[in-house]
């Protein structure tokens, strides 16, 4: 019989050194303040709201946000403190999560990485008088966005420049630009037009309304259908030659207009102008990854203490056991705390590795984010579909934080650039000679052990080197003369190869972490996750890793088994491994599946 008892899993030291371990030495500066705040009575669930209520609601919150800053500017230029707010909000708000990110990452994050051209008064966007919000996709142009066709043309007599929509399909798609929440102000992506020649493009400084709501004289705007994801006020913007003054060019080193008119550019491509333009996006995808990794860890805390208080049939009749206590039941939920804690430890390397990042460091540590935000938010997806189903019936209750946060992060995946997209462009970038292979060891499987952690990370190596290969001649192989075709019979080994190196990533990230733990315990328990996260991967390709001598019939054969004494090894632990996680204990202790007495009333007694 599995012990189950929360209070003999382990001791509070050693959960506080997987806390430590996950969210680093900045703990207190950088996720306690978001902790405390998320845990007070404003954030607490509100039952019966309408859609509408909720995305005011948020805008309310965000304030509050604010209030405990003491400086905007100071959050949204570390990346690493700005990460960590995603990483909180969710579990309480997710329309919140998606303003505040639109807010302070996009909008007010484009403002100061542009600090050329006029001095630009940001004190009401800092002080939230006025909410930021970012336009850049266009109806007709989603992740082709450096195609938009938005127009900014401007007129040197005047010192103006006129906004214009062309047509219906180059309307600004999905971003909140209601007058929910007050007066907003937004940063539009259009194509700057000087003597007739289209610059590529840039962002404008736009009012989408005055304080009373009503729009600016040009501008329209309408409400979108209500999505399945988070109650954010999503509408369609369009701009009827709006006059925009000189100062609303967002200049910087890749792009510099005189009031006289003439355009200068260290940067000759249009696109890469572009892309300079929208940087703030790759700090998106890694606050969008934060976002996912916080309502997982969350959704996980709220499962396991579920399946440890839940009693159901045991194998003898008349006797009852927890939920936990079925190898059927906890299996999937260790198999999604080993995936989380490599999830966080990943997270925390593409953080570091973009905050670090210089010069010609910055294209790898863009693509280190793509790579990582495709695999988090679907590997949150999956995780939390198993957390909600594990709950039963209440998993589907939005007040017991699973089903309403599953169903808001889909949009992180298509947010920031939709996950298959930027792992397509990934995966071409690593075939043409951004990536090289780890060259196998030499030393044969026969003599490996399968509870070595480094014959396992060679493993993981091994499947990235198998798919590297079968892309590389599929491209070699494919016909000339058609770039699409030949794309085509390449694009899926290709994606199967960023996908192994997502999962190498974060299994070496696990890994890491174990290596640096002190505590005996602690590190036991890391290296247990990593040893059942490898083993599953492992099984997955086991035919390729036999075919190519990287494993042995007998190994094989084993794997099922050795994954099963890791699960043996792990089922006491489940508890100390999510209270690992730190959930904000007000917030857990507020979901009705935590509280039978929250029923009284409505359910009938037994």
């Amino acid at each position: 019989m599995i012990n189950i008892s929360p209070s003999s899993a382990q001791t509070a030291t050693t959960i506080a050194t997987l806390t430590r371990a996950l969210f680093g030495e900045q703990m207190e500066h950088h996720h306690e303040p978001w902790r405390k705040l998320f845990g007070t009575e404003p954030f607490r669930y509100r039952e019966g709201l309408r859609p509408d209520e909720r995305a005011a609601l948020s805008y309310e919150r965000l304030r509050l946000i604010n209030d405990a800053l003491d400086s905007p500017e100071d959050l949204v230029a570390d990346v690493e403190r700005l990460t960590a707010l995603h990483e909180w909000v969710g579990p309480v708000d997710a329309g919140l999560g998606t303003v505040a990110s639109i807010h302070y990452n996009l909008f007010l994050g484009s403002l100061l990485d542009h600090p050329a051209g006029p001095d630009r008064d940001l004190g009401e966007f800092v002080g939230l008088q006025r909410t930021g919000t970012f336009l850049c996709t266009e109806a007709g142009h989603g992740n082709s966005a450096a195609q938009l066709e938005t127009t900014a043309t401007y007129e040197p007599a005047s010192r103006e420049f006129v906004l214009h929509t062309p047509h219906a399909g180059a309307r600004k798609f999905m971003p909140n630009t209601s007058p929910t929440g007050g007066p907003k102000t937004a940063v539009v992506a259009a194509r700057l037009i000087t003597d007739g020649e289209d610059r590529g493009v840039f962002l404008f400084l736009t009012p989408l309304g005055d304080e009373n709501g009503l729009p600016t004289p040009g501008v329209e705007i309408r409400r979108l259908p209500q999505t399945a994801t988070a109650p954010v006020d999503h509408c369609v913007t369009s701009f009827d030659h709006v006059r925009l003054p000189y100062e609303a060019l967002l200049q910087s080193d890749h792009g510099r207009l005189t009031p006289e008119g003439v355009f200068t550019s260290s940067i000759g491509s249009p696109r890469k102008r572009f892309l300079q333009s929208i940087s703030r996006v790759t700090a998106g995808k890694l606050c969008m990854s934060a976002y996912s990794l916080g309502v997982t860890r969350h959704a996980l805390a709220v499962a396991v203490r579920h399946a440890h208080t839940r009693r159901t049939t045991g194998v003898t009749a008349g006797g009852s056991v927890p939920l936990f206590a079925h190898r059927s039941h906890h299996t999937p939920l260790l198999d999604a705390i080993a995936t989380t804690y490599a999830a966080t430890f990943l997270h925390r390397a593409a953080v570091g590795r973009w905050a670090r990042a210089t010069g010609a460091e910055r294209e790898d540590g863009e693509r280190f984010a793509a790579v990582a935000k495709g695999w988090i938010t679907w590997q949150a997806r999956s995780v939390m579909t198993e957390c909600r189903e594990r709950c039963g019936a209440q998993g589907l209750f939005l007040a017991n934080g699973i089903a309403g946060q599953l169903a808001a992060n889909e949009g992180t995946i298509t947010a920031e650039g939709d996950n298959l997209v930027i792992w397509v462009k990934a995966a071409g970038e690593m075939l043409l000679g951004h990536f090289t292979p780890q060259e196998p060891s030499g030393t044969p499987p026969d003599s490996r052990d399968l509870d070595d952690p480094l014959f396992l990370q060679e493993l993981l190596a091994d499947i990235e080197r198998v798919w590297h290969q079968r892309a590389r001649a599929r491209l070699r192989g494919a016909a000339a003369g058609n770039p699409l075709n030949r794309w085509n019979v390449t694009v899926t080994p290709a994606l199967e190869l960023v996908d192994a190196h997502a999962h190498r990533q974060a299994a070496q990230a696990l890994l890491d972490a174990a290596d640096q733990t002190t505590h005996p315990e602690a590190q036991r328990l890391l290296r247990l996750l990593h040893r059942l996260f490898v083993l599953r991967r492992v099984a997955a390709h086991s035919g390729d890793l036999l075919a190519e001598g990287h494993l042995t019939p007998d190994q094989v054969r084993r794997l099922p088994d050795a994954a099963e004494s890791v699960i043996a090894d792990l089922a006491p632990e489940a508890m100390t491994l999510t209270d690992g996680f730190a959930a904000v204990n007000e917030v857990l202790l507020d979901h009705p599946i935590n509280r039978p007495e929250a029923f009284e009333g409505i359910l009938p007694p037994h």
